[in-house]
């Protein structure tokens, strides 16, 4: 099977992030410095988790079977709450040696040449960050934003330890190294729980408002006449896929296949928002006399009132698990 974009693009920067975790050791080895140990000790993570996340796309593009139903689209957010976590260990062995650093005075050396090094790797993560996210967003990956998110605040903590150490040159203050790192570990650490919080949330199926807000916008813009009401909209996250199960209520009488070429109206409307591939089930109701009111079906020879408004729908209703009154 031939490596989609994504995929490829991924391998490169599992590659790249080998490189840079070697400038930055040898940056170290160079200065002995805590703040450049903290960038390096990221950098770490950067390429253990970015290696599974490269598994994790592979595994995710796998089309669904028998054991998967849904696919293997979940992956996703198992590799990006495995990066949380281990962004989060990191951040807190950094702390702890950047308060050992405090105590015991260290020296540094040939500050110059490792900040030329680690200020260097720093710029190619950012940059590889800003693509990596761009990716993510365009193929809806998960991994990718979380790592792309990463690396980009890699090179934000790249930028902020070089300007720190120009102090130490300038000033002779050593501490400022060790405090310094302390201030990136407790960041790194914050940045983890994130995203082991976002992770969650998507295995957990959290609601994403955004979307449905996004998805109910463009259905209730582009209604047609039979779909007289919408409720019970639930969407689930698979990988880059999407599973949809929502209620539609159209007139009563039509025929079985009047009203699955509805249906079929509703799935074709929803598959030009998300070309990665949509699932719907969707389950119609037959109107009820009530259902008049907001009815604005225009020629119905069985209609019992006129009707008396037109429901926008919104987050707020079409979530409901009832018939709009």
């Amino acid at each position: 099977m031939t490596d989609s974009p994504y995929i490829r693009f991924q391998k490169i920067a599992v590659a790249v992030g080998v490189v840079i975790l070697a400038l930055k050791f040898l940056a170290f080895y160079i200065t002995n410095s805590n703040a450049i140990f903290s960038d390096a000790m990221e950098s770490i993570v950067n390429v253990v988790a970015g290696s599974f996340a490269l598994y994790s796309l592979i595994v995710a593009a796998r089309p669904k079977d028998q054991d998967h139903p849904y696919g293997h689209g979940k992956i996703e957010f198992i590799s990006a709450g495995i990066e949380g976590t281990l962004i989060l260990v990191a951040g807190i062995g950094i702390v702890y040696k950047s308060i050992e650093s405090l105590i015991t005075e260290h020296q540094l050396t040939s500050l110059d040449t490792g900040l030329y090094l680690a200020g260097g790797a720093g710029a190619i993560n950012f940059i590889l960050g800003v693509v990596t996210e761009r990716y993510g967003k365009e193929y809806n990956s998960a991994a990718m934003i979380a790592s792309g998110k990463h690396l980009k605040s890699d090179g934000y903590t790249s930028f902020g330890m070089i300007l720190g150490l120009v102090i130490v040159i300038l000033t002779d203050w050593l501490w400022v190294d060790s405090a310094i790192a302390l201030g990136f570990g407790a960041l790194i650490g914050f940045i983890g729980v994130k995203e082991i919080r976002k992770s969650v949330a998507g295995i957990m199926d959290e609601a994403d408002f955004e979307l449905l807000r996004g998805l109910i916008a463009e259905v209730d813009s582009n209604r047609k006449e039979n779909w007289i009401d919408l409720h019970n909209l639930r969407a689930q996250k698979f990988g880059k896929r999407l599973h949809i199960d929502c209620h539609v209520t159209v007139p009563y009488y039509l025929s079985v296949e009047e009203a699955h070429s509805e249906i079929d109206e509703l799935e074709k409307l929803v598959e030009q928002q998300h070309s990665d591939g949509v699932e719907m089930f969707i389950h119609t109701d037959p109107c009820k006399p009530k259902s008049c009111r907001i009815c604005s079906k225009s020629k119905c020879d069985v209609r019992q009132m006129k009707q008396e408004e037109t429901i926008t729908w919104n987050l707020k209703n079409v979530l409901e698990n009832r018939q709009h009154r």
